[in-house]
């Protein structure tokens, strides 16, 4: 590869790396904002006051166009796993990060 074409291509490694690392830091930004949500989340998930709401639910007593995914057995337990494994992702990356 000639020198133009080695530093033209090097420009756009930085610019996709650049912009990879801008949208990351965005979203652990959010990520970040969103740990006292995921704190209650889970704190509810399986709680007495869960369970309550669970038999509310399948004693048809809530309102029938009341959101309640909270309340589905699988909703809340994929998002924590979904948590578990990319935290599992992020420290393989940090890892395997290039020096």
């Amino acid at each position: 590869m000639e020198q133009t074409e080695r530093i033209i291509e090097m420009e756009r490694c930085l610019d996709r790396a650049s912009q990879a690392v801008m949208r990351l830091s965005a979203a652990l930004d959010e990520y970040a904002e969103a740990q006292d949500a995921l704190r209650q989340l889970s704190d509810y998930y399986g709680s007495e006051q869960w369970k309550q709401d669970f038999a509310a639910d399948s004693a048809s007593l809530l309102p029938q166009d009341l959101k309640r995914g909270v309340l589905s057995e699988d909703a809340v337990w994929n998002l924590l796993e979904d948590i578990r494994d990319l935290k599992g992702r992020m420290a393989e990356l940090v890892t395997h990060h290039p020096k």
